[in-house]
């Protein structure tokens, strides 16, 4: 598609292909197996089985933080695409099903032989708090070779998992994705995923958003205060409006706030009856103003969009809308 054609598609996202496994679980549990409330930790299969088997009775869902938002997107009556790596087998046909029907356009051929499918274990605590053990599996041999420079070319915006910054082949995937996107004229936006993933890739990061190279930016409060090792919420806040960026910060139950340059606008958040899982609030915060920012929204209206395609996620079990979310 030759650079300043209109786009056929508002978002596609790269990012980790992942099932979930969501059950409810008591403190203890997350004590006893050395978890911290609330992070995303990296384990290998071993791991992963023996946190399995102490987990009860779960729910499978397909999951994956860009996968989740390429499905908000959808929800919403965008055009989304997602580009990650599942494997040949049960799960990885579970996981490609689920997110065509969802209406997502996904292409990214199966890995033949390695790993199996990637998969996240998420116990949620009484609190609605969610902590992810994931074990990537084949999602960790997405590579540049994977990614469609076509497909780039054709969305609005590109949208980056910061997670994938964790294997080697992820970053190759990425920086082909942002290049692609340069090159066809289209806007690069990166979620910083988890504060502990802003820890591991803290200077790459900064980079990348100093750089230039990254249009949006997403990130909650815990991970914009490490990317920028300030002191305070409203210090991190006054160094990102010194950034090339137009950042969307969130914040749960305070909303969220959207800097670009000197601008900074607080957007209140959605009322909700009752919080039952925030799996996923943050993947569709970023659907909902990803699609208005590729609509042409203004940015406090992307950010009221956001919070409501988040507020219909955490009413219920899982990381994926229960409803179309056009009207939101």
């Amino acid at each position: 598609m030759p650079p300043g054609a209109a786009p056929a598609l508002d978002v596609v996202a790269v990012g980790h292909a992942i099932v979930d496994v969501l059950a409810p679980a008591e403190d203890a549990l997350l004590e006893r197996l050395g978890l911290v409330k609330g992070t995303m930790a990296l384990v290998g299969d071993g791991e992963a089985a023996a946190i399995y088997r102490a987990m009860g009775p779960g729910t499978e869902v397909s999951g994956g933080s860009a996968a989740n938002t390429a499905v908000g997107v959808a929800a919403l009556g965008g055009a989304a695409a997602f580009i990650g790596k599942v494997r040949d087998d049960q799960l990885g046909e579970v996981f490609a099903h689920d997110i065509r029907a969802a209406g997502v356009r996904f292409d990214t051929p199966p890995a033949t032989a390695g790993p199996g499918t990637g998969r996240c274990l998420i116990p949620v605590t009484a609190d609605a708090e969610r902590t992810m053990v994931t074990c990537l599996g084949a999602a960790a041999g997405l590579s540049a070779g994977d990614v469609d420079a076509g497909l780039v070319a054709a969305a609005a915006v590109t949208y980056l998992e910061g997670y994938m910054w964790d294997p080697p082949g992820g970053i190759a995937a990425l920086r082909a994705a942002m290049a692609a996107a340069r090159a066809a004229g289209r806007a690069v936006a990166l979620s910083l995923s988890d504060p502990f993933c802003v820890e591991r890739h803290r200077a790459e990061f900064v980079e990348l958003v100093d750089g230039g190279q990254v249009d949006l930016l997403f990130a909650n409060e815990a991970e914009v205060v490490g990317l920028l090792e300030a002191a305070s919420f409203d210090a991190a806040v006054a160094g990102v409006a010194r950034l090339p960026v137009l950042a969307a910060l969130t914040r749960g139950e305070a909303g969220s706030v959207v800097v670009r340059g000197g601008e900074v606008v607080a957007v209140p958040a959605e009322p909700v009856a009752e919080v039952v899982d925030t799996t996923g609030a943050g993947d569709l915060y970023a659907a909902g103003f990803l699609f208005g920012f590729a609509r042409g929204r203004e940015p406090a209206a992307c950010a009221r969009l956001g919070g409501a395609a988040a507020a219909e996620v955490v009413t219920h079990l899982g990381a994926r809308p229960q409803r179309p979310l056009r009207t939101a």
